[in-house]
């Protein structure tokens, strides 16, 4: 049986950080990302096996099945931000943002099924705020993630009770994918203080749920869309 569990944008923010989180709690990880010198340097720092490759790619999972055939569990920590008005929004910008954040998620999901059955696994899946919140310019990244919340329930239901699914709906959080957002410094913190908690997210606020959820920790839960998202979604 395989304890081994598998995350996807391992060099983001968040998926960078429950690298951390699930090693120092002695959990056997792999790492998969597209840009080898940053998960390189994650793994080499860790003491982790990891896989370069673009999950925008071909028969990607063929690739990551090669070097990890057995897993305990998947985070499939892989985001992007696209905000258009809709009147810019071409028919490939969807298409895109399908593949990334949806597509691929399922082409993952379904290569390692058996092996999560076999281990009685774990899956968390990552949705935003904007899923269930209304903001201005978000249709395509909106559509997105809220595919991946209807994919989240179905396939709880599809799986138990032999594999968990959950999923974590952030709101903005410090990352890579933020910073052409962040480094307006008064537009950060106009965001920032609308949040009622009055900060933005750091990778390790969805990080520790995403441990919880993908662990035993959590044995009793499926079928969740949880917000990390300091009260965006309910009191502001």
């Amino acid at each position: 049986m395989s304890e081994k569990y598998l995350i996807f944008g391992a060099t983001g923010s968040i998926g960078s950080s429950l690298a951390e989180q699930l090693k120092g709690s002695g959990h056997d990880i792999h790492l998969v990302a597209r840009n080898e010198g940053e998960v390189s340097a994650i793994a080499s720092k860790l003491g982790c096996s990891f896989t370069v490759v673009d999950v925008l790619e071909n028969n990607f999972i063929e690739k990551v099945k090669a070097d990890v055939p057995e897993i305990k569990g998947i985070a499939y920590c892989v985001g992007s931000i696209d905000l258009k008005p809709l009147r810019m929004v071409k028919e490939e910008d969807f298409n895109k943002c399908m593949k990334l954040n949806l597509y691929s998620a399922v082409e993952a999901i379904k290569g390692y099924q058996e092996s999560l059955k076999k281990n009685k696994g774990s899956i968390v899946l990552f949705s935003t705020v904007a899923a269930q919140r209304g903001f201005t310019n978000h249709a395509i990244i909106a559509s997105a993630k809220a595919a991946v919340e209807g994919l989240t329930v179905s396939l709880a239901a599809e799986f138990a009770p032999n594999i968990r699914v959950n999923c974590i709906a952030p709101s903005l959080t410090n990352s890579k994918i933020a910073e052409p957002m962040l480094k307006n410094k008064v537009l950060a913190e106009g965001i920032a203080k609308a949040h009622p908690l009055k900060r933005l997210g750091e990778g390790k606020d969805s990080a520790s749920l995403a441990k919880f959820l993908i662990t035993e920790e959590s044995s009793w839960i499926t079928g969740q869309i949880i917000a990390v998202d300091g009260g965006r979604s309910k009191l502001s």
